[in-house]
């Protein structure tokens, strides 16, 4: 017996075979489907006799199953495949499986006849035996064995006559998010027919399932990038099955042997692919806790675009000619039109020569200048070497200078994106003095994103140079889908969204972070950090977010409720074998993200004392959890004659069960933070209010008094409550929603505040329009934000500040502020809505001449007057007011208006406080101007300044 096992990084496909040994195999694989006729193949088939004796060389593949759970992106896959010699001798049989460069490998067992043998994951030992000399005369190339992010995993073994064997493998990876989709792939390639294919995947995010696809087979990773792929996407695989539900999908793909020969009449060879993407809040994000370990998803949409500084900088030395420049061409055409109006760019090509295109400045995106590049690239021809070196230092001098030279946006994004297919022959070549070269160049001003295509390219350079400068780097194949491969690229950093973002965690609370600094956040991709907790019996976790967009400087933050009666105990979940209750996939995203930080911070040092410190750390975290890592090494031994196969750790946990274990961000109603005392001294709510169904309440300090009306509006009116239009420039506007009245009262209905806007014209346009559920701000850029979140938002005039499920805090030009509580009802009765109270909170930016059922009291006293028995008026002085609440014949004179009104009490503040006031009956009939209904605005965005007129911010 024979028995070897490597990692590799070659595959070679198999060669094609003749029809009429096609019939041969599918008649074996019918047979073969009961292993206990594998001695009656050769009788029953007697015809077949001379096609059976060529598939003697080599042992058949009866089962491939491939079994992926994905909880919370983080996929834990299971490929298990059964061999059969049947042959008389004993035959070499090898196991082959791509599987994604970013995957860990955890677990890998094989079982020959009754032997079985099982991986055991131990660190490498250092490169100083002959064995590792000789095995080192001819390194691979850097590329050799990666087919675009994919590498081979294999196992070879000799097994005797008449027997069969099973490998299992196990892998782990956590999904990266790109162009809006997280995509997961199954490589199937087993190079002929197999009796028993199925993949199975399970998917469980708690966040929710959204826009989940299966396309067709991938025949070739080269072919194609996701977004490409999308417009020849028709239906699935045949026999794919898929069913979800809100949280929960299952996929399966069970090709029988006919519908195999249907897909590839030698076998299939290509990738079975799933795309999906969750739901989220549009804040702070998705934060998970389970068994003391967090993972935080980041991933806001619906930001306006950040304008770009790019410099492209493309090889065209000789060996770009033929297809590789020709599809650099295409991609680059398409790209030249993806610029946005407020981006600026330039072009480099290199070769021995370097020539810029606009020399020593970036040009804005025109149609002329668009135009101008495009026949530049046209025009580029393949020719001499390849200077990467002096390259580099071009674009990097081009760019600082422009930075430095010219008014940019403070919050643009600047980058470089360099191409090229080869390796450095001119100038510079030795590759650690170019990445010096290149990192004292840019000084962390802006990131550079490499791309290598064709075999020949240094991938390790490219790889470096991207890390130490803040950016990704991809490897395509030279073939004839470069340029979508390239376009595919360009759009997972086209559409920056947010600079500088930084996510933060009490110290106290939470150790061994992940990276928590990005320069960079790019449309359709994702942020993850993950921790561990210091405190496991806290009851919350604090998370704060700050970020620049645009014009605005964002603040995100929340508390994170753990759930203390769950976070320990996942025993008893279906698919965790013995109910253990360490597989847990949290901690497993955290040790596998930690891992990855290790391996990229040891690839950056120069220093030989802190590689070494780096690759100790991560191999000893790789032991821990029994990864496979280019410091780790997976041994081969044989179980005991006797024992059972041992236990295997790691095996994908099934789905039932999980949904209710994992933390999803939660706010609260107390404003959240460290700093609480800071957030409640801002929230300051004063009486004069909107609220409920709704009342009206006007607070006169002075007086010692306040009034209060209620308004019987109709469903769909709205209210101007606030119109300062003229003067300070903001209009404030209420919509009413209905419900029915409760049983045995006196109204026919109830309505409720559902939306309020608030408009403002200075010192510029902008506009916020306010749900129960979600914020709008528009200022030029719109910006969505959840009710469910807390977050704090500033502009240049305006600051929005969320308190989840509480209240939101409007400031403008730091002398108005607004407050509008959030109710929600857990269970509502038939005749309760979700709505909104608003309060003014600070009037002394507002004008005197202010309008609206609320602000027309901004600045008018009101006075209380007691009528006598010869209906003479007697002003009551302050001290007086108290002896006058039981008499039912008080007025009120407002602007010469004489207005009876009764003592009453009235609930604000969420109920929870009690207000006394001079409540005037019959819709303010003589308290307002006019009556009501010339307080209907046409439109939420209505700023009429008077009865009669109505304007439009």
């Amino acid at each position: 017996m024979i028995l070897w096992l490597c990692l590799c990084w070659g595959f070679s496909p198999s060669a094609g075979q003749p029809d009429s040994e096609l019939m041969a195999r599918y008649l074996e694989e019918q047979l073969l489907a009961d292993y206990s006729i594998v001695e009656q193949v050769a009788r029953r088939v007697p015809r077949q006799a001379k096609f059976l004796q060529r598939l003697e060389t080599r042992p058949r593949m009866s089962e491939f199953h491939v079994r992926s759970t994905i909880i919370s992106r983080y996929a834990f896959t299971t490929v298990s495949c059964t061999m059969v010699n049947s042959g008389s001798e004993a035959r070499e049989a090898v196991f082959e499986m791509q599987i994604p460069a970013a995957a860990f490998i955890s677990n890998f067992t094989m079982s020959i006849g009754n032997k079985t043998y099982y991986g055991e994951v131990t660190g490498k030992e250092k490169k100083n035996s002959m064995d590792d000399k000789e095995r080192h005369k001819k390194p691979p190339s850097p590329t050799e064995g990666r087919e675009n992010g994919y590498e081979t995993f294999k196992a070879s073994v000799f097994i005797p006559r008449k027997m069969q064997a099973r490998f299992t493998l196990h892998y782990e990876e956590l999904l990266q998010r790109r162009l809006g989709k997280y995509e997961y792939t199954v490589s199937i390639r087993p190079q002929q027919l197999v009796g028993r294919l199925r993949v199975e995947v399970n998917i469980l995010e708690n966040s929710g399932i959204v826009s989940l696809e299966v396309p067709p087979l991938r025949n070739s990773r080269q072919k194609g990038n996701g977004k490409a792929e999308g417009k020849c996407d028709v239906s699935p695989p045949p026999s794919t099955v898929i069913g979800h539900t809100k949280t929960l999908a299952k996929v399966t793909f069970n090709p029988s042997v006919v519908e195999q020969t249907r897909i590839a009449r030698n076998g299939i060879l290509g990738d079975f692919i799933i795309r999906y993407d969750v739901s989220r809040e549009l804040s702070v994000g998705d934060v998970q806790i389970l068994n003391g370990y967090f993972v935080h998803y980041f991933a806001p949409t619906d930001l306006p675009p950040l304008p770009k500084n790019v410099v492209f900088v493309l090889d065209s030395s000789a060996s770009m000619v033929g297809t590789k420049l020709k599809q650099t061409k295409e991609a680059l055409f398409t790209i030249l039109q993806d610029l946005r109006p407020e981006d600026h760019f330039n072009i480099i090509g290199f070769s021995n020569r370097i020539k810029v295109w606009q020399q020593d400045r970036l040009v804005p995106v025109t149609p002329n200048n668009i135009r101008d590049a495009k026949k530049y690239i046209h025009n580029m021809s393949p020719t001499g070497g390849t200077n990467i070196n002096g390259a580099l230092q071009t674009g990097a001098k081009l760019l600082n200078d422009y930075i430095a030279q010219n008014d940019i946006d403070a919050r643009s994004v600047s980058l470089i994106i360099f191409l090229t297919d080869g390796r450095p022959t001119v100038g510079e070549t030795q590759s650690s003095k170019i990445l010096s070269n290149t990192k004292e160049a840019i000084r962390d001003k802006f990131c550079l994103f490499t791309i290598g295509i064709g075999n020949d390219v240094d991938h390790k350079l490219l790889e470096r140079m991207a890390l130490e400068n803040c950016g990704m780097t991809r490897l395509f194949q030279e073939d004839e889908d470069a340029a979508s491969h390239l376009k595919g690229f360009y759009d997972e950093i086209g559409t920056p969204l947010l600079s500088d973002i930084r996510v933060d965690y009490p110290e106290d609370d939470v150790e061994q972070v992940t990276q928590n600094f990005f320069p960079n956040y790019f449309n359709g991709s994702e942020i993850i950090i993950a921790g561990k907790l210091i405190n496991r019996t806290s009851d919350k976790l604090h998370v704060e977010v700050t970020a620049s967009n645009s014009k605005k400087y964002i603040l995100l933050k929340t508390d994170v409720a753990i759930d203390l009666l769950s976070r320990n105990d996942i025993r008893g979940v279906p698919g965790l074998e013995d109910g253990k209750g360490d597989n847990n996939y949290i901690e497993r995203a955290w040790s596998y993200l930690t891992i990855k930080e290790l391996l990229n911070s040891r690839l950056k040092s120069d220093d030989i004392q802190e590689k070494d410190k780096l690759m100790e750390k991560a191999k000893s975290m790789a032991l821990a959890y029994n990864f496979v890592t280019p410091f780790t090494v997976l041994k081969m031994k044989e179980a005991g004659l006797h024992s059972e196969p041992p236990q295997e750790e790691f095996i994908s946990p099934s789905t039932d069960g999980i949904g209710e274990k994992v933390q999803s961000l939660q706010g609260h109603k107390a404003p959240p933070g460290i700093r609480r005392g800071q957030d409640k001294q801002r929230i300051k709510i004063s009486k004069t209010s909107a609220d409920g169904d709704p009342h009206f309440v006007i607070d006169f300090p002075s007086s010692k008094f306040s009034v209060c009306f209620n308004i019987d509006g109709e469903p769909g009116d709205i209210l101007r409550l606030v119109s300062d239009h003229k003067e300070s420039g903001v209009t404030v506007n209420g919509q009413l929603i209905g419900a029915p009245a409760p049983p045995n009262g006196h109204k026919k209905q109830r309505t409720y505040f559902s939306t309020i806007t608030i408009l403002s014209n200075k010192p510029e346009r902008s506009y916020l329009e306010i749900t129960p559920k979600r914020v709008i701000l528009d200022d030029g850029e719109r910006l969505v934000l959840s009710c469910g979140r807390s977050a704090v938002v500033r502009s240049r005039s305006l600051e929005v500040s969320i308190s989840a499920f509480s209240n939101i805090t409007v400031t403008i030009r730091d002398s108005i502020s607004f407050v509008i509580l959030i109710h929600h009802y857990k269970k509502p009765a038939p005749y309760q809505r979700n709505h909104l109270g608003f309060y003014i909170s600070n009037s002394k930016g507002l004008s005197s001449d202010s309008h609206g059922l609320l602000g027309q009291f901004l600045s008018h006293e009101v006075k209380l007057l007691q009528e006598s028995l010869n209906t003479s008026h007697q002003e009551v002085e302050q001290n007086q007011t108290e002896a006058l609440k039981a008499n039912p014949t008080n007025t009120l004179k407002v602007k010469g208006r004489l207005v009876p009104v009764v003592w009453k009490q009235r609930r604000i503040y969420n109920g929870q406080q009690e207000v006394e006031c001079w409540f005037a009956k019959n819709n303010a009939d003589k308290l307002i101007d006019g009556n009501y209904q010339d307080y209907l605005a046409s439109h939420p965005f209505d700023t009429g300044t008077s009865f009669g007129t109505i304007n439009s911010l």
